[in-house]
């Protein structure tokens, strides 16, 4: 992209800002962003509080170890579920993290994910009696492996949001949407 993802600028926000904006909502209790490459640069141009921001060591093993050190980060025994919104995927509202969230408390389900046009996308809502599995899952599969082994425990919400399933990794992704 140029510069680190969380910080490219969208709209009047930065990535994380967007995706920080859009997870304000009372049922979200505590935020963690995780940095990896350029976490310094980063860290400095982050709207949330030290004790917010997660330091993956092992990003260069994949987005799972990004999961993995954002759920080590959280209070045991008190966390529901994580909802994991890659920062590559950060075009979502507060309307949609709403209706994921009321997904959850209605559905009883273990994992709740947007579909676009019959398409699952991002954020993905993980319980917490899921968390052993995502810390136990391979890095070369990730979080899909969860995924995977539980597709009786999936409510998907459909939604319009056309960014839940775009991944803006690269400069010519950011392009084609502007």
């Amino acid at each position: 992209m140029g510069s680190p993802k969380a910080l490219v600028p969208y709209h009047g926000l930065t990535f994380v800002e967007h995706l920080l904006a859009a997870t304000r909502v009372p049922r979200v209790g505590e935020t963690r962003v995780v940095l990896g490459a350029g976490a310094e640069e980063i860290r400095g141009r982050l709207p949330v509080k030290d004790a917010q921001i997660v330091i993956n060591d092992a990003w260069e093993t994949g987005p799972l170890s990004s999961i993995q050190a954002g759920l080590r980060s959280l209070p045991e025994n008190v966390v529901e579920a994580a909802l994991i919104c890659p920062v590559d995927h950060p075009l979502v509202t507060l309307r949609l993290i709403t209706a994921i969230v009321s997904a959850f408390d209605r559905s009883g389900k273990a994992i709740i994910l947007p579909s676009y046009l019959g398409r699952r996308g991002h954020p993905v809502l993980f319980a917490s009696r899921l968390f052993p599995e995502l810390m136990a899952a391979p890095l070369d599969v990730g979080a899909r492996a969860v995924v995977r082994a539980h597709r009786g425990e999936i409510e998907e919400v459909p939604t319009e949001e056309e960014g839940v399933v775009l991944n803006l990794n690269d400069p010519e992704a950011l392009a084609r949407l502007r």
